[in-house]
């Protein structure tokens, strides 16, 4: 396992991020730095002139097809991808075009669109960055000169630091050691044994305990979950095609109609319908709309798509639907710790398979299975998501990402059955598969971990 060995201390809601698509690392986090460097100049009394910021690594190599441009505007001019407008977001290039001026105290500073820079790869090929998703935020006076610098990293699931930090900027720290501290898989286990409990009621447990009360924690999953309703209804009314250039068209909504109609196979009704929601999902996230990172926002579809639909099918208890999202936290937070939730970092398994694992984990519970059987189902989802790569055409989040989330959802629940009925006890820990995970991210060229340069981003495109 890994070097890690402290208690982990992320918090559950800090896993589930609602913000816009279509990136948690080149849209939510990009947005959430240039904010916070922002915040860093009034603390530091700088009036500049003007502002910018330098991108490297993959949001330099993919980032236009991101929106990651017109996150950082938002976020040097104060937004927050919470509550920022969407439509706000969308015009901000060209209202900055015609007007740079950025209320900034009672004076302003200039925000310049081209001041947001894609670096070409020749320009730092001899650093070493300190994240594959590196933005270095300047502040200059009226000469250009700059007066005040920070390096940002976006390391993942909308989660960013300052480089040479440890860790990364969990909004809400803990004020105290986790009443049930796990630092691995097996931690986690033990302690739901021991208590007679799922995997995500220890999640929920340790939130009280730092809060007094879980009532707060309880009420933010509530509105995580309604988000991921929305998501899906928002993303089943529309057609169309989707932007970017790629000419691919919103299925979500022909997918549902499908099964409503019977023209699916019976045997596969729950998990084309679960796709369908998948599809809506992605495909509002690769429009820019609002989703909810579970645990990015390219793989924001398995985990509500599974959940969603058994939800309905099965009609669960609102305990129910907030011990599922808390297990799927558990995982996320093991996976962070010890691998990546990054494509940037560890290719597609970091995503996909992290949010596959999720949603196994959760369902498997919600099933029945027992916290072993949890664990299995997430080790099997990860297991069968190894090495996958990171190559989105065009750099945008829709071919083949929005198909993956789909097939996700089928993984997740193949995970969860084997899990299930295959009989307790696994040669592969999770422990284990999440360390193989980290392993083959760092082995993987990187062509194939969101550069657009391998993979099927390489191949081109047929004329129709």
């Amino acid at each position: 396992m890994s070097v890690v060995n402290d208690p982990i201390t992320v918090r559950l809601l800090d896993i589930y991020r609602i913000g816009l698509g279509p990136s948690s690392s080149h849209t939510v986090g990009p947005m959430r730095a240039a904010r916070q460097f922002r915040l860093a100049c009034f603390d530091a009394g700088f009036q500049p002139a003007r502002l910018r910021v330098l991108l490297k690594g993959s949001l330099s190599a993919t980032g236009r097809g991101h929106g990651t441009d017109r996150a950082i505007l938002a976020g040097l001019c104060g937004w927050e991808p919470e509550t920022c407008d969407v439509d706000d977001v969308q015009g901000i290039v060209e209202r900055l075009a015609a007007d740079p001026r950025v209320a900034w105290g009672d004076a302003s500073v200039e925000v310049r669109p081209e001041d947001v820079r894609f670096l070409p790869y020749l320009a730092y090929k001899h650093e070493t960055l300190p994240h594959p998703n590196t933005m270095v935020c300047q502040a200059l006076d009226a000469k250009e000169d700059s007066v005040f610098e920070q390096t940002w990293c976006s390391v993942g699931g909308g989660f960013v630091r300052q480089a040479g930090e440890e860790g990364s900027d969990f909004q809400r720290p803990p004020p105290s050691a986790p009443r049930y501290p796990f630092a691995t898989a097996t931690d986690l286990v033990r302690h739901a044994e021991t208590e007679g409990c799922t995997l995500g009621e220890i999640v929920l447990r340790n939130e009280e305990s730092w809060d007094g009360t879980r009532d707060s924690v309880l009420a933010g999953l509530d509105s995580v979950w309604n988000a991921m309703r929305s998501c899906i209804g928002r993303g089943l009314d529309r057609d169309g095609v989707l932007p970017g250039g790629l000419g691919l068209k919103r299925r979500a909504g022909e997918l549902l109609a499908r099964v409503e109609r019977g023209e699916v196979e019976a045997a596969y009704g729950a998990i084309a319908r679960a796709q369908a929601y998948a599809y809506a999902v992605n495909e509002e996230n690769a429009a820019g709309g609002r989703v909810v990172t579970a645990p990015t926002n390219g793989a924001a579809g398995v985990l509500p798509g599974v959940l969603v639909e058994a939800s309905e099918r099965l009609e669960f208890t609102r305990e129910r639907i907030h011990s599922a999202l808390a297990t799927a936290a558990g995982i996320a937070m093991l996976i962070k710790t010890h691998a990546s939730l990054s494509g940037a970092e560890v290719g597609c398994q970091g995503e996909v398979g992290s949010a596959t694992a999720m949603a196994a984990a959760a369902m498997c519970e919600t099933l029945g299975g027992t916290v072993r059987q949890a664990e299995q189902a997430a080790e099997i989802a990860i297991e069968h998501n190894l090495g996958l790569t990171c190559d989105p055409l065009k750099g945008l989040v829709q071919a083949p990402c929005i198909e993956r989330n789909a097939m996700g959802v089928a993984k997740a629940w193949s995970a969860a059955q084997l899990a299930l009925h295959s009989g307790e006890g696994h040669l592969i820990s999770l422990d284990r598969v999440i360390e193989v995970m980290k392993r083959t991210g760092d082995d993987m060229k990187r062509e194939y971990k969101e550069t657009s340069e391998g993979g099927l981003a390489a191949v081109s495109l047929p004329e129709c």
